[in-house]
C-alpha cells in the first residue's frame, strides 16, 4: 500500500470505523444509489491523499461510507478517467484505500454503447470478460514480478453466478458480454464498432478495464456492469453525445442498483 492510501485510509477509519465488504464503482448514472446508503459519511476526494477528483459532470468525486441492505460498503462515487489526464493508473490510490479498508470484492460499473441488437440502450449487462483495446496498462512501471497478473479470471465467476441469482431475484433481464475499453474520450468511429464487434465485443466504453487490472493486481475479486446509453457509431441514426449518455444511463442504472441491492441483501444472510 503506498503512503497516500494509508493515509486516506487513516483518515475513512477516524471518519466513519468499520469493517468494510465490498467497494463499488459508481460510473455515469449510478450516483443515486449512493444516496441510499444507511449510517452515511461522505469524504470529498479532495479531502483525500491521492484521490483524483473527475472533470466529467455525471461523477460526484466523493467517498460515500455506509451500510446497504446490512452489508458495510465504500462507494467510490465517480473516478477519474485515463483521458482526464493521460495516466491509466489514476484510481490505484483509491482502490488500495478501499482493500486497506478491508474490501474483498469491487463491484465496478460504467455507461457504454452497445454493439449487439439484443442489448438495446437502457438495458444493464453484466461484464463476463474485456478486451484492452487501448493497450494501456497501469502496471506499466511496476518494478517487480507482480505486475504479471493473471487475467484469464478477471471478472470473477462466482461473483457472475450471484450476479444472475440476484437478477433473478429482482426480475431484472440481465444480458451478458464483452466489454472493449477505448481510451477516448472522442467516442469510436464506425469502422472502429464494425472491428469491435468482428473481435468478439459485445459494448464499447471509455473505463473501467484499467480498475479491474488494479484490482486483479491488488487481489481483490471483481464484479462489473455497464448500463447500456446508446448503440455505438454507424448502429444507430443520430449522432453519438454525452448528453445522450447522461440522459438515458439512469434507465440501465436503475436495473443495476435492483440487482447490486438483491446481491448485498443475499451477501448480508
Amino acid at each position: 500500500m503506498n503512503k497516500q492510501a494509508h493515509e486516506s485510509a487513516a483518515i475513512v477509519a477516524k471518519t466513519r470505523p468499520a469493517a468494510y465488504k465490498v467497494g463499488i464503482i459508481l460510473g455515469s448514472g449510478l450516483g443515486s444509489l449512493a444516496t441510499e446508503v444507511e449510517d452515511c459519511k461522505r469524504i470529498a476526494y479532495s479531502e483525500l491523499s491521492g484521490f483524483p477528483v473527475s472533470s466529467v459532470t455525471a461523477h460526484a468525486s466523493e467517498l460515500v461510507l455506509g451500510r446497504l441492505e446490512g452489508v458495510e460498503v465504500a462507494i467510490l462515487s465517480g473516478r477519474a478517467h485515463y483521458y482526464e489526464s493521460g495516466n491509466s493508473s489514476i484510481m490505484r490510490t483509491p482502490l488500495e484505500t478501499l482493500k486497506a479498508l478491508g474490501c474483498e470484492i469491487i463491484i465496478a460499473t460504467n455507461a457504454a454503447g452497445s454493439l449487439r441488437e439484443h442489448i438495446a440502450p437502457g438495458s444493464a449487462m453484466l461484464i463476463t470478460d474485456h478486451i484492452n483495446w487501448s493497450g494501456l496498462n497501469p502496471l506499466i512501471g511496476e518494478m517487480d514480478e507482480s505486475r504479471f497478473t493473471d487475467m484469464s479470471r478477471a471478472y470473477d465467476p462466482e461473483l457472475q453466478e450471484a450476479m444472475r441469482k440476484a437478477a433473478k431475484t429482482a426480475g431484472v433481464e440481465l444480458p451478458e458480454g464483452v466489454y472493449m475499453w477505448f481510451s477516448g474520450p472522442s467516442f469510436e468511429t464506425p469502422a472502429e464498432i464494425r472491428m469491435a464487434q468482428t473481435l468478439g465485443a459485445d459494448a464499447v466504453g471509455m473505463s473501467t478495464v484499467p480498475e479491474v487490472i488494479l484490482a486483479r493486481f491488488l487481489g481483490l475479486k471483481v464484479a462489473a456492469f455497464s448500463t447500456i446509453t446508446n448503440m455505438g457509431a454507424g448502429l444507430q441514426t443520430h449522432d453519438l453525445s454525452h448528453d445522450e449518455t447522461k440522459e438515458i444511463a439512469p434507465k440501465g442504472a436503475s436495473k443495476i442498483k435492483a440487482v447490486l441491492k438483491a446481491f448485498l441483501k443475499d451477501l448480508s444472510v
